[in-house]
């Protein structure tokens, strides 16, 4: 894996709020609805709607997103390629955890069925 630091800084920096959005448009624009787009978030970092709306209006960054997040413990079952990286293969924890997100928004987006998404849980 050629990941850089300066990509993982990047990453850790970056407000969840600034993504947020991008994430409720990918999936509407497919057909699936913001509810569906919390109920992934929530099975990833265990955040509930009131914790997750306070997230975004306090504007923290990823690496704050996911220290305070309860991961799931079934996270690491989601593989394959977002953003041209393998997920499984991302040695950065900060950055594996995002590109989780990512794949599960994108999964959602996709049309994928939600207990595929959610691995079975």
């Amino acid at each position: 894996m050629n990941d850089t630091s300066h990509h993982d800084e990047r990453i850790a920096k970056m407000t969840f709020a600034s993504v947020y959005p991008h994430y409720v448009t990918k999936v509407e624009k497919k057909g699936r609805t913001k509810d569906e787009l919390h109920q992934v978030i929530k099975w990833l970092t265990g955040y509930e709607e009131k914790k997750l709306q306070e997230l975004i209006e306090k504007k923290v960054t990823f690496e704050q997103f996911f220290q305070s997040a309860d991961l799931n413990p079934n996270a690491q079952l989601i593989t394959g390629v977002i953003c041209g990286y393998r997920i499984e293969d991302i040695e950065n924890p900060l950055t594996q955890q995002v590109r989780y997100l990512d794949k599960l928004v994108d999964e959602l987006a996709k049309g994928r069925k939600m207990d595929k998404i959610l691995r079975g849980s």
